[in-house]
């Protein structure tokens, strides 16, 4: 029974509502123009804001041709250094009193220095 309620029909292909009474929002189309030379329009709605930056089909980021735009890209994060995670961590007064440890424990031969060697 199942089997004869799906015949002559694909699943997911056409849609069974009609576009009667619908009222369809007005669009501009916007050019963007990336790095590698591409050129292409997005379509939008007229109130709609428009962004300065659109991701292009190559990868590259597209620039707004002409008209104004909101420039809506997030600011680069700064790199994070291996010590700057450090002093997330801890203080600077802890680190020198576990310099000064290791240290000590250096110079009375308590522990080796080399790659890998563990105590």
């Amino acid at each position: 029974m199942a089997e004869r309620s799906l015949r002559g029909m694909r699943i997911g292909t056409n849609s069974l509502e009609t576009d009667k009474n619908v009222a369809f929002v007005q669009h501009k189309e916007v050019k963007y123009q990336c790095k590698e030379g591409h050129k292409f329009r997005v379509s939008m709605a007229v109130d709609a804001e428009v962004p300065m930056a659109w991701t292009c089909r190559c990868g590259d980021e597209a620039e707004l041709v002409e008209g104004e735009g909101v420039d809506d890209r997030k600011p680069p994060k700064p790199p994070r250094t291996h010590w700057d995670m450090l002093l997330e961590r801890r203080k600077v007064e802890d680190l020198k009193v576990l310099l000064d440890e290791r240290l000590e424990l250096l110079r009375n031969g308590q522990l080796h220095v080399g790659v890998g060697r563990h105590r």
